[in-house]
């Protein structure tokens, strides 16, 4: 059941946006008994902080994935941030495969072009010795809209990203608000945060990175050479 109420004006949510950290957010709607926010600064809906899924949860709905490294079809879908993301990036450089869940087939796929992949995923790879060390280009596909606090796994993103590097994401973007509830991406009971192509402008502007949008729900952000 979807409930709406119309006229409702802007609130103060416990810690305001999730995403830009803007103070206030406005109350979205309700799909079967979950409170839905959304950011008027970047556009962002969200899941309210009460019905996150527990940890416990997370990991057997991740279970239930089949991401085999050698599946085709995976790796054509997985092609879509892959290719264009090669285009840009130089030979040999080191990267994170971050979220990279039981089976990183994009890894594999980018160590086939000749780079070298390190994997971190909180419940299959889980050291956390390679959040401590820099790196040439991240990627991140289907794992921010799983993220409890994006705010901070950016910064966390962006402390690791040496300068020049790139953030490769994938994640499909939320478009009509009419379809919201009944849209196969919000079904999903991991998917907390849902970005817009102005979510992503904004997230990147916040960071001072370039952002380009190659594809539909692909996101390539370039970190500026510092000063």
């Amino acid at each position: 059941m979807t409930t709406v109420k119309p006229g409702i004006a802007a609130v103060e949510t416990d810690g305001g946006c999730p995403v830009c950290r803007a103070p206030t957010a406005v109350w979205f709607m309700v799909v079967d008994g979950l409170d839905y926010w959304r950011c008027d600064m970047c556009e962002a809906r969200f899941l309210d902080a009460r019905h996150r899924p527990s940890r416990d949860d997370e990991r057997a709905h991740y279970l239930l994935h089949e991401n085999d490294v050698d599946d085709p079809g995976y790796r054509r879908f997985l092609s879509k941030l892959a290719n264009p993301l090669l285009e840009r990036l130089g030979a040999c450089l080191k990267g994170l495969d971050y979220g990279c869940g039981p089976g990183p087939a994009l890894a594999a796929m980018l160590c086939e072009a000749g780079h070298q992949m390190t994997l971190y995923d909180p419940y299959f790879h889980p050291d956390p010795s390679v959040l401590d060390r820099t790196y040439d280009f991240i990627v991140c596909t289907e794992v921010a809209e799983h993220f409890h606090d994006p705010a901070a796994e950016f910064e966390r993103l962006d402390a690791m990203l040496r300068p020049c590097g790139w953030l490769a994401v994938m994640t499909c973007f939320q478009t009509e608000d009419a379809r919201f509830a009944r849209w196969h991406y919000r079904a999903d009971p991991t998917h907390v945060v849902f970005y817009r192509e102005a979510t992503m402008r904004a997230i990147a502007a916040r960071f001072g990175w370039t952002c380009e949008i190659p594809v539909k729900d692909v996101v390539l952000m370039h970190k500026a050479m510092t000063p």
